[in-house]
């Protein structure tokens, strides 16, 4: 089912026939089913994008409730075979406008509940960027999307534990690029840091034949300020 978000339900809104008769808006042109659609197009709605403001999301509220109001009488008037009450509203009344209006406070990315607050990042909107880049790899994590996808082609070479503290870098490096978090090149450097991380082990260091110098230490500070440069 494709992700609505605040943005496509606006735009919906916007297509509607909505017929104005000096200050009064009428919904039958609409039509019950556009109606019917627009409710459920807000229940799609992620809860955590919805960040209007305590009254503005009470009069959301209300105004949903007023158009199911609407189509409940509208059935009713079908059934016993009569027309179709008209629906007519002020325009700062109108239960349609009024969804369009909150929907305005809404974004169209938000991080999902539990994503870490990065408080250590002063700027406030890298600090945003950030954080709905990290709910968003979180929503695919917990999904277990990326995983499955990753074990099937072979790129990760270990079970994924399913608690993330419980994750090695191989699991990040290869997880990372997949969900666009990071790019292939900065994911290559990883990989070459990881190895060369590897080295602080002296038993290692002797069966590979190779030393923790100046070079690989540059290696590693490479492949740090190019995951910075993907994640700003």
């Amino acid at each position: 089912m494709p992700r609505v978000v605040p943005s496509q339900v606006r735009a919906f809104i916007d297509q509607l026939p909505l017929r104005t008769m000096t200050d009064a808006i009428s919904h039958n042109q609409v039509g019950s089913a556009r109606l019917s659609a627009l409710l459920d197009l807000l229940e799609e709605i992620p809860e955590q994008l919805l960040t209007m403001d305590t009254d503005q999301y009470a009069d959301f509220i209300t105004a949903k409730a007023q158009i199911q109001d609407i189509l409940d009488v509208w059935t009713s008037n079908r059934n016993a075979g009569h027309q179709l009450t008209t629906s007519l509203f002020h325009a700062k009344t109108d239960p349609v406008g009024r969804i369009r209006a909150a929907l305005d406070q809404c974004p169209d990315e938000s991080p999902a509940p539990g994503t870490a607050e990065l408080r250590f990042i002063t700027d406030a909107d890298l600090r945003a960027n950030l954080r709905n880049d990290l709910g968003a790899i979180n929503v695919a994590l917990s999904n277990g999307i990326a995983t499955t996808t990753l074990q099937t082609a072979c790129t990760l070479t270990s079970t994924v534990p399913a608690d993330l503290e419980d994750w090695v870098l191989h699991h990040y490096t290869e997880v990372a690029p997949h969900l666009g978090a990071i790019g292939p090149t900065t994911a290559t450097e990883v990989r070459l840091a990881r190895g060369f991380r590897n080295l602080i082990h002296p038993g290692r260091a002797q069966r590979l034949g190779q030393a923790c110098d100046r070079g690989t230490a540059l290696s590693c500070v490479a492949a740090l300020e190019h995951v910075v440069r993907d994640l700003s």
